[in-house]
């Protein structure tokens, strides 16, 4: 017999909150479509040196050095190598602050970062630069300039379209 039936209130069950070590991680620490599957040897081959950034990705499949989740996209620099492990330091925002945090993590979970790869492309470009401008006897000034305003042009608009509006009728 039912409790409501009874004329008795029936107490809604709640579940106690999951406050765990992977909680919330559900989908972030999920592989992407079409990347299960056998673990890529890649991981394991790449030499990582001190001073190199790298971006931490928990690879769901490995449960070994896995760091805990608010880690897991953020970019960091190593400091430290061991066999199975690189050390990375991090920084981690606490209330009105950054905190640099050293963590260990597996190398399965380190991905070899891109984030210089656009700073040093310029500095290539830009000694390039110097030195053929050395060669004309020129100085030129390497500096990053903002894309300033559009130069002035006329619009032209060809194949008008008119509408001809219909005044408002009332319906009553």
């Amino acid at each position: 017999i039912n409790a409501e039936y009874m004329g008795k209130t029936k107490r809604k069950r709640i579940m106690p909150h999951a406050k765990g070590y992977r909680n919330s991680t559900r989908y972030k620490f999920a592989k992407p479509f079409g990347q299960r599957g056998s673990i890529r040897i890649s991981n394991y081959l790449t030499e990582f040196h001190l001073g190199d950034y790298v971006d931490i990705i928990v690879d769901g499949a490995i449960h070994k050095g896995m760091p805990h989740h608010p880690f897991h996209g953020r970019t960091g620099r190593i400091y430290n190598i061991n066999p199975r492990s690189v050390g990375v330091l991090v920084k981690k925002t606490v209330r009105n602050r950054e905190v640099v945090k050293r963590i260990h993590v597996r190398v399965e979970h380190v991905r070899k970062s891109k984030v210089r790869e656009a700073f040093l492309n310029r500095i290539r470009e830009n000694d390039r630069l110097k030195h053929e401008a050395k060669k004309a006897g020129k100085r030129i000034s390497t500096k990053r300039q903002p894309a300033g305003p559009r130069a002035a042009h006329v619009v032209k608009v060809t194949n008008h379209v008119y509408q001809h509006p219909e005044t408002f009728q009332e319906l009553f």
